[in-house]
């Protein structure tokens, strides 16, 4: 399954990939900002907000990679399909 899932990765065209990309780099980003957060909450535990915005801001990063991953994959196959 994995061989099979790495060799249709190989095969996407190179404008979704490009979409792919720099989706998952806008996730990273996010996920970056939520890790700052949750730092700032470890130095400075007063505020239980910090850590409940950094902690949701981390969960969306994920959510958000996955899809930009699931939508990219799909929307490949539908374009193969069409051609």
């Amino acid at each position: 399954m994995k061989t099979n899932f790495l060799s249709y990765l190989k095969k996407i065209d190179n404008e979704t990939y490009k979409i792919i990309k720099k989706g998952l780099i806008f996730c990273f980003s996010i996920s970056l900002l939520s890790a700052l957060m949750l730092l700032t909450y470890t130095i400075d535990t007063s505020s239980l907000n910090t850590y409940y915005i950094g902690f949701a801001l981390f969960k969306l990063s994920c959510y958000l990679g996955v899809e930009f991953i699931v939508c990219g994959l799909v929307m490949d196959t539908i374009k193969n399909q069409l051609t």
